[in-house]
């Protein structure tokens, strides 16, 4: 079968693989066809071979961890042939540690998780994967054409579920909402907020495009001043680039009693002039709060589907700017400059 495969730490080593073997059955019950694999930043990183593993025994790692697929088969009877299916990207590590052992594999303490398509584990970007039941998130028919935006917004559910969490330490009755980047995270954390019935502004530095109709779409404001420009402090701040000057502007802009979540990742490397002691004293003074997040569990991935189910089909379509098929996966994994969402299609 076909497969998307790297080199892992080695620069431009994707190739499509046309004799991959078949999924084993190790790797679980449920045996999928691939339709669909999102691609996102993380891909673009282990393509310039910044990182990801292959698995044990193995010199190549197939990619995608944003999947979406169709049942071919499940012996346990959890899902029924032809039925939707997402694969959930992480795995628990192995000791495991206190987290993982209550299936809360996304706040792993001793980094021993594997993860699709990223550490160890073959990802889904092949013609045929296996799941065990536990990993395997079943789909509404009716997210067909979108359910390949599962992951993403299982990360986006993940942030708003522990933003509710911190909010319940005092009585809050936040009303303004800043998401900073509205890449595929931030128009996802946009659409969640704005289910909340929150106020919602979206900050990016894209001016034209489809990103400024898609906000609007959802009732929010586009902004593409700095952060220090806007005449808000906002209650809650999803930080969505990693863009150090932006992660310690909006860090300083929070209402008093904010939250801030940052979902970005830095690369690091870059010296910025800043004082730090003014930032500690507002955070100490005014209650803040600033937390990172990442991955999600099963939880969270039960969230983001209802939340896709409850959005507008056509508006999450937008999302996606460009579908290609397999044959054209050196095109697929090459950024344009006003894309979204990229989706290479295996079947349909």
């Amino acid at each position: 079968m076909r497969a998307i495969t790297v080199a892992p730490g080695v620069a431009d080593s994707l190739r499509l693989d046309e004799a991959w073997p078949e999924p084993h059955p190790e790797e679980g019950a449920i045996l999928v066809e691939a339709l669909a694999v999102g691609i996102c930043g993380t891909d673009h990183e282990i393509i310039a071979g910044e990182f990801g593993e292959a698995p044990p025994d193995a010199d190549r790692l197939v990619l995608g961890h944003e999947s979406l697929g169709r049942v071919l088969e499940d012996p346990t009877g959890t899902l029924r042939p032809g039925d939707l299916v997402a694969g959930i990207v992480r795995r628990p590590d192995p000791v495991p540690c206190a987290n993982c052992a209550v299936d809360e594999w996304d706040m792993c303490r001793n980094g021993r998780y594997t993860e699709h398509g990223i550490k160890e584990l073959p990802g889904f970007a092949r013609d045929r994967w296996r799941i065990s039941p536990k990993f395997a998130i079943g789909l509404d028919p009716d997210l067909a054409h979108v359910g390949v935006l599962l992951e993403p917004a299982s990360v986006v559910a993940k942030a708003w579920d522990h933003i509710d969490r911190i909010g319940q330490r005092a009585e809050w009755q936040p009303q303004t909402v800043l998401v900073a980047g509205a890449g595929p995270i931030g128009l996802l954390a946009a659409l969640l907020a704005s289910q909340r019935g929150l106020t919602v502004h979206v900050l990016d530095r894209t001016p034209s495009g489809p990103k400024p109709a898609l906000v609007a779409a959802l009732g929010a404001t586009y902004h593409t001043s700095t952060v220090n420009e806007l005449d808000f402090a906002p209650d809650i701040t999803v930080e969505c680039t990693g863009a150090p000057t932006v992660v310690l502007d909006v860090m300083c802009k929070a209402a008093p009693i904010g939250i801030v979540c940052l979902t970005g990742v830095s690369s690091g490397g870059r010296i910025i002039d800043f004082d730090a002691g003014a930032l500690n004293r507002t955070l100490v003074l005014e209650n803040n709060v600033v937390f990172g997040s990442v991955n999600a569990n099963r939880r969270h991935w039960e969230l983001a589907a209802a939340a896709l189910g409850r959005a507008d089909p056509s508006w999450l379509d937008s999302l996606v700017t460009r579908r290609l098929p397999v044959e054209a996966y050196a095109e697929a994994y090459h950024p344009g400059l006003e894309d979204i969402k990229v989706v290479l299609e295996f079947a349909r």
